[in-house]
Protein backbone atom coordinates (compact mmCIF):
# COMPACT_ATOMS: atom_id res chain seq x y z
CA UNK A 1 0.00 0.00 0.00
CA UNK A 2 1.13 3.41 -0.57
CA UNK A 3 1.63 5.93 2.08
CA UNK A 4 -0.10 9.52 0.87
CA UNK A 5 2.38 12.51 1.73
CA UNK A 6 0.93 15.21 3.95
CA UNK A 7 0.36 18.42 1.87
CA UNK A 8 2.77 20.36 4.35
CA UNK A 9 5.60 18.01 3.37
CA UNK A 10 4.32 17.90 -0.65
CA UNK A 11 4.83 21.92 -0.67
CA UNK A 12 7.87 21.82 1.45
CA UNK A 13 9.25 19.21 -1.20
CA UNK A 14 8.16 21.46 -4.53
CA UNK A 15 9.19 25.07 -2.39
CA UNK A 16 13.20 23.48 -2.25
CA UNK A 17 12.93 22.20 -6.18
CA UNK A 18 11.76 26.05 -6.87
CA UNK A 19 14.22 27.46 -5.01
CA UNK A 20 16.83 25.48 -6.17
CA UNK A 21 15.62 26.48 -9.71
CA UNK A 22 16.05 29.78 -9.17
CA UNK A 23 19.54 29.54 -7.86
CA UNK A 24 20.60 27.66 -11.10
CA UNK A 25 18.01 29.49 -13.48
CA UNK A 26 21.41 31.88 -15.20
CA UNK A 27 23.53 28.82 -15.67
CA UNK A 28 21.41 26.03 -16.42
CA UNK A 29 20.35 25.45 -20.20
CA UNK A 30 16.57 25.69 -20.85
CA UNK A 31 15.85 22.20 -21.09
CA UNK A 32 16.98 21.37 -17.90
CA UNK A 33 14.72 24.12 -16.09
CA UNK A 34 11.83 23.23 -18.55
CA UNK A 35 12.28 19.13 -17.13
CA UNK A 36 12.68 20.19 -13.34
CA UNK A 37 9.49 22.52 -13.72
CA UNK A 38 7.63 19.61 -15.43
CA UNK A 39 8.44 17.19 -12.42
CA UNK A 40 7.16 19.91 -10.65
CA UNK A 41 3.90 20.09 -12.49
CA UNK A 42 3.17 16.59 -12.34
CA UNK A 43 4.13 16.45 -8.60
CA UNK A 44 1.59 19.07 -8.14
CA UNK A 45 -0.89 18.23 -9.79
CA UNK A 46 -0.90 13.85 -8.35
CA UNK A 47 -1.19 15.78 -4.91
CA UNK A 48 -4.24 18.29 -5.63
CA UNK A 49 -2.47 21.55 -5.87
CA UNK A 50 -3.94 22.83 -8.68
CA UNK A 51 -2.72 26.61 -8.34
CA UNK A 52 1.23 25.43 -8.49
CA UNK A 53 0.28 22.87 -11.45
CA UNK A 54 -1.07 25.86 -13.38
CA UNK A 55 1.99 27.99 -13.07
CA UNK A 56 4.09 25.35 -13.86
CA UNK A 57 2.55 24.87 -16.87
CA UNK A 58 2.50 28.41 -17.72
CA UNK A 59 6.13 28.95 -16.40
CA UNK A 60 7.21 25.50 -19.08
CA UNK A 61 5.75 27.44 -21.77
CA UNK A 62 7.31 30.91 -20.97
CA UNK A 63 10.40 28.42 -21.80
CA UNK A 64 9.07 27.35 -24.63
CA UNK A 65 8.64 30.89 -26.18
CA UNK A 66 12.27 31.56 -25.73
CA UNK A 67 11.84 33.48 -21.89
CA UNK A 68 15.35 33.20 -19.84
CA UNK A 69 17.51 34.91 -17.10
CA UNK A 70 15.49 37.50 -15.17
CA UNK A 71 12.28 36.06 -16.92
CA UNK A 72 12.54 33.36 -15.60
CA UNK A 73 12.71 34.49 -12.07
CA UNK A 74 9.19 36.76 -12.28
CA UNK A 75 7.95 33.19 -12.96
CA UNK A 76 9.66 31.61 -9.96
CA UNK A 77 8.58 33.98 -7.60
CA UNK A 78 4.43 33.39 -8.70
CA UNK A 79 5.08 29.71 -8.36
CA UNK A 80 6.76 29.57 -5.20
CA UNK A 81 3.79 32.12 -4.09
CA UNK A 82 1.12 28.61 -5.61
CA UNK A 83 3.13 25.87 -4.02
CA UNK A 84 2.67 28.11 -0.80
CA UNK A 85 -1.16 28.44 -1.03
CA UNK A 86 -3.18 27.10 1.35
CA UNK A 87 -5.83 27.59 -1.10
CA UNK A 88 -6.48 24.58 -3.90
CA UNK A 89 -9.88 25.10 -4.91
CA UNK A 90 -10.89 26.21 -8.68
CA UNK A 91 -10.50 29.37 -7.40
CA UNK A 92 -7.36 29.73 -6.42
CA UNK A 93 -6.57 28.03 -9.26
CA UNK A 94 -8.18 30.69 -11.70
CA UNK A 95 -6.57 33.72 -9.55
CA UNK A 96 -3.01 31.97 -10.13
CA UNK A 97 -3.88 31.85 -13.83
CA UNK A 98 -4.77 35.38 -13.52
CA UNK A 99 -1.80 36.33 -12.56
CA UNK A 100 0.37 34.24 -15.37
CA UNK A 101 -1.85 35.88 -17.66
CA UNK A 102 -0.41 39.11 -16.40
CA UNK A 103 2.76 37.96 -16.45
CA UNK A 104 2.61 37.12 -20.22
CA UNK A 105 0.85 40.31 -21.68
CA UNK A 106 3.71 42.04 -19.51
Amino acid sequence: MTQVQPTVQIQAELAQRVFAIGARTHRDPAGTIATEIDAIRRIARANGLYPAAAVAQALESALGRGERGPLIDGWLAILRDAVGCERHDAAACETFAAACSVRLSA
